[in-house]
């Protein structure tokens, strides 16, 4: 199938799930997570859900996070066509902007080349790691700026496609993906 297609297909299956089934959906990808070989880094940069388009509950991973120990970063849409990502502290204030995204509205700016393990949304992927988001290119403009060692997961709560047709150049593969049933990597 090809991206618009599956967008489409995955934004109806998502709006099929329950509220009580996405947070057991979303514990069992933090779990899953602790099967991943990210824990070594320090810097982190983690999205904040769009309840509206339930997607992954990210708490859970920030709980892990935290209890690691890690510096959390959250993306932020600057100017409307890139991502900044800002140091998350007791301080940091949180605003949903014109999209319903929940990001920070004040802190320390952490450059992308301190980031090194890039959780991101999706809607749908396939089984080379190619993945399709909202068509907006954010995540692929910030990840074309990240050392080329900094991993990309991405978080899932259904299985890989077989292909996606239709890939753009500028579209950056992920290296692993997690489910509430499996790690799949890419690498």
């Amino acid at each position: 199938m090809n991206k618009i297609a599956l967008r489409s297909a995955y934004l109806e299956k998502r709006k099929k799930l329950q509220t009580e089934e996405i947070a057991t959906l979303s514990a069992a990808i933090g779990n899953q997570l602790l099967n991943c070989p990210i824990w070594d880094a320090s810097y982190y940069s983690l999205f904040l859900s769009i309840v509206s388009k339930k997607e992954i509950d990210t708490e859970f991973i920030l709980t892990l996070l935290y209890g690691r120990d890690k510096e959390v970063c959250l993306p932020r849409i600057q100017n409307d066509t890139e991502i900044v990502h800002i140091l998350l502290t007791d301080n940091t204030k949180i605003k949903t902007n014109h999209w319903g995204i929940p990001e920070p509205q004040n802190g320390l700016t952490v450059p992308p080349s301190e980031i090194e393990v890039v959780f991101i949304p999706l809607l749908a992927y396939d089984k080379k790691g190619h993945r399709v988001g909202y068509g907006k290119g954010f995540y692929d403009r910030f990840l074309s700026k990240c050392k080329p060692n900094t991993l990309k997961i991405g978080l899932s709560l259904f299985e890989p496609e077989e292909k996606i047709e239709g890939l753009d150049a500028t579209d950056i593969p992920l290296d692993y993906c997690v489910t509430p049933v499996k790690v799949y990597e890419f690498k």
